[in-house]
């Protein structure tokens, strides 16, 4: 029977410590650039493993990292998990997904289920307004597109009124004034935030806001047909659609389509890998899930290796790729 590959025999090979092996494989950012190579390979030609319950033993904490969202199935939150997920497994780590379903109750009940387990880490997208029992976590805690509240924390964001000023003002340059927003109810910063970015573009070009423009779309809804006929079907219809995010834009494009309204702009906060073979492509602002994803789970594993870090608030850029959609004239 061949025997396991131990930590002391990765270290052997690489001419070093078990302890700084130890710190190359858990991803500790203080080692030399040579030694970290030498580890690095010696993990590789020895194929090494680490045993997962041994290592939990040690730590007192599963190498597992719990990530927490609103929606598993959501286009945005699918693409950063598959970025946590891609750099836990580089780490040796595993992962543990659940849903909140956009319930507070819901997300305090999953959050203690995860701690309960003993992850060793935990990255979640809050619904809640108080994060105040989180500040005796047994772990390190990242937020990401909303930030904590009542707790000093890591949080990687978008500027949510800046992106929606960005596609609103577009809309607005190729001569639309009557434009309708598609958005979350407002029980969320996300949504509220969006909401206002496109009322302070109506304000700055004075043109003025109309209330049946302004759609709150439950996230149970299982398509938007009824809302954008009954939308087209106002005495005068919106010549723009601004969505505030791509699970909207993929309830309503459908429609439009289908109907074919394709004379009617559109621009979503948030891309979708169909998007760009529509006619017309789709005109997005994009805010990259899976840096939002990668820039997290750094953060996140920096803190389980050890480093002491101040608490930072990270802000990844957008950007309006103007594709067709977004482009069509009233």
């Amino acid at each position: 029977m061949t025997r396991r590959v131990r930590l002391s025999d990765v270290a052997a090979l690489a001419k070093t410590s078990t302890k700084t092996a130890s710190r190359v494989i858990n991803g500790h950012s203080r080692v030399g650039s040579d030694t970290r190579a030498r580890v690095e390979q010696a993990v590789r030609d020895l194929d090494y493993r680490p045993d997962p319950l041994a290592r939990s033993l040690r730590r007192g904490t599963d190498d597992t990292i719990g990530v927490v969202v609103d929606e598993v199935s959501d286009p945005f939150f699918a693409s950063v998990i598959g970025e946590i997920e891609r750099m836990a497994l580089d780490r040796g780590m595993t992962v543990i997904i659940a849903s909140t379903q956009r319930l507070a109750d819901r997300e305090r009940i999953v959050v203690d289920g995860l701690l309960q387990r003993r992850v060793a880490g935990l990255i979640i997208a809050s619904i809640s307004d108080d994060h105040a029992h989180l500040r005796s976590a047994p772990c390190p805690v990242v937020f990401i597109d909303r930030a904590a509240a009542g707790l000093q924390a890591d949080a990687v964001l978008v500027d949510d009124r800046a992106g929606a000023r960005m596609g609103v003002d577009h809309l607005i340059a190729h001569g639309h004034r009557r434009i309708a927003y598609l958005g979350d109810r407002l029980g969320i910063d996300t949504a509220r935030y969006r909401l206002d970015g496109y009322r302070e573009s109506h304000k700055v070009a004075d043109i003025p806001v109309r209330e049946e423009y302004l759609i709150h779309m439950e996230p149970s809804l299982a398509d938007g047909r009824h809302i954008t006929e009954d939308l087209l079907a106002l005495p005068e219809p919106p010549t723009a659609v601004f969505s505030a995010n791509t699970r909207c834009s993929l309830r309503v494009l459908p429609t439009l389509h289908r109907m074919g309204r394709t004379d009617v702009a559109f621009v979503s906060f948030g891309d979708f890998a169909t998007f760009e073979a529509l006619t017309p492509p789709v005109t997005v602002i994009d805010h990259s899930p899976e840096s939002i994803g990668r820039l997290a789970a750094d953060r996140l594993l920096r803190r389980m290796a050890g480093e002491e870090l101040a608490a930072k608030t990270m802000t990844t850029p957008l950007h309006l790729v103007p594709r067709g959609s977004g482009e069509v004239a009233p």
